[in-house]
This record gives C-alpha cells, sequence and structure tokens, in this order.
C-alpha cells in the first residue's frame, strides 16, 4: 500500500511539473495578463500564485514519495 501511495505522489507531481508551466506559457501569452501600458494584471498574478503553489506542492509530493519508499 506504501507503494502505491508512492506511486501516486510521483504521479501527481509528474503532472504538476507537466501541465502547470505549459499553462503558464498560454495565460502569460493572454492579452488580459498585461493593460495597455505592459505592467501585469490581476489575472497574471494570480496564475504566478497558482504555479508557485503547484511546483512547491509537486516537491512535497516527491519528498513525500520518496520517504514512503525508503522508510
Amino acid at each position: 500500500m506504501e507503494l502505491f501511495a508512492a506511486i501516486v505522489l510521483f504521479l501527481s507531481a509528474l503532472f504538476n511539473v507537466i501541465a502547470w508551466p505549459r499553462f503558464f506559457a498560454r495565460v502569460s501569452s493572454d492579452p488580459r495578463a498585461r493593460d495597455a501600458a505592459g505592467a501585469t494584471t490581476a489575472f497574471y498574478r494570480v496564475h504566478a500564485v497558482l504555479l508557485a503553489v503547484a511546483l512547491v506542492l509537486a516537491a512535497a509530493a516527491v519528498i513525500a514519495g520518496l520517504l514512503l519508499v525508503i522508510v
């Protein structure tokens, strides 16, 4: 059961690392990401925070998965 949990954590981390940066690239090129002066908007900043949280959670999932496998 611990091996299954570790695999799920690794897959979750992999998904976050693959999907979120690609999604953020699309957000960055979206017209709503910048105002007329070229400054970032709340739309951009919210998605940047979501990306950061997803990548931190991915790192935590990898660490938790490794702890499950090693310990």
